[in-house]
């Protein structure tokens, strides 16, 4: 079952809680302490060592910060200077997630099988998935990978890693500050900046602004970016009704896209991150959006769990419209150089 996270992950406690809310954040804080602590300690231990550089993109936090979008971002530099780049991913909720590793056929697999997020990054490189990252990252080197890139996998030490991004969402930042299962953070944010490359901010907000005065406190790079929409569907979309669903970590972050847009949203459905849509879903949503005389869009990610699903859609009704986001960096020469630097001139790991 797919839960939401809990929204005081991204907001301090409030002061006049209930004695009981106080106790339940002191019992979640002693398992996250714990859980943090074992993560931490996990990312101190060596992993193998492949033939070809590792490059990974990941978060400090569960939840999406635009680890996905940063990784294609990376995938098209690097294959566009004629490395043969291949990314390796977990496959989160999808039933390759624990098979062995799975090189992705986007005209065989569907969301089910292969993730949502394994269907955006084979539209760039070629995409394996398994849990077993050094597994997969064999199986790369053995089809021709000249560069791999882990889109995730910033706290297992499976695999050496020749450079590590960590990407923070600027709005959220770590949230509370505190480790899962209390908040968000997958290890302490003091253990996990020690092990990366360099950290990129992506948007604007005070919380971002606190993370890169740390990174840089820590000796870290600090890289600033955007997710930029996609312009011709951003200019259809201005001045446009809208109905808006999304199946996100956070679905919020997208209506605000929506709505800097200049879209006028009239209606909005969330449902759980990495969510499979059922075709009473999609037909109530299309309905929604007609009574309401709306243009239905989602995201990039929420449409591609339909492809190759015709059957889910009612061809009577509105048809769902992605806006598809691209990561652009605010100077390149920075990224540029870390890319070099760990594929032709060694490892730039923090450890």
């Amino acid at each position: 079952m797919k839960l939401r996270a809990p929204s005081f992950w991204w907001q301090d406690f409030h002061p006049d809680a209930s004695a009981a809310d106080l106790f339940a954040l002191k019992l979640l804080t002693s398992f996250g302490t714990l859980y943090g602590g074992v993560a931490g300690r996990r990312m101190v231990r060596s992993g193998i060592r492949l033939p070809i550089p590792v490059l990974c993109v990941g978060n400090f936090v569960v939840g999406g910060a635009g680890k996905t979008p940063a990784a294609i971002a990376l995938g098209k530099r690097l294959a566009g200077s004629g490395e043969n780049v291949f990314f390796v991913s977990r496959g989160y909720h999808s039933s390759a997630e624990h098979g062995r590793p799975l090189r992705v056929d986007a005209l065989r697999h569907g969301a089910a099988e292969v993730g949502d997020e394994a269907l955006l990054l084979v539209q760039v490189a070629p995409t394996i998935l398994c849990a077993d990252r050094v597994a997969a990252g064999r199986l790369a080197v053995e089809q021709g990978a000249s560069v791999l890139i882990l889109d995730d996998g910033l706290q297992n030490p499976a695999l050496e890693k020749d450079m590590r991004l960590a990407i923070v969402d600027a709005a959220t930042g770590i949230g509370n500050g505190l480790c899962l299962p209390a908040g968000p953070l997958r290890a302490p944010l003091s253990v996990q900046i020690e092990f990366v490359t360099a950290v990129v901010i992506v948007g604007a907000g005070t919380p971002g602004a606190e993370i890169a005065e740390r990174a840089r406190a820590a000796g870290k790079p600090v890289l600033t970016a955007e997710l930029t929409p996609d312009a011709a569907i951003a200019a259809r979309l201005k001045g446009q009704r809208v109905y808006a669903f999304a199946g996100l970590a956070r679905p919020e972050k997208f209506y605000a896209t929506l709505a800097d847009l200049g879209a006028e949203i009239v209606g909005t459905a969330s449902f759980p991150d990495h969510h499979l849509y059922r075709r009473a879903e999609m037909t109530s949503l299309q309905r929604a959006a007609r009574g309401e005389n709306a243009l239905l869009v989602t995201t990039e990610k929420d449409l591609i769990r339909l492809a190759g699903r015709s059957d889910m859609i009612d061809p009577d009704l509105p048809p769902p419209i992605a806006l598809p986001v691209e990561m652009r960096f605010s100077d390149a020469r920075p990224l540029e150089a870390l890319l070099a630097a760990a594929t032709h001139g060694g490892a730039l790991s923090g450890h």
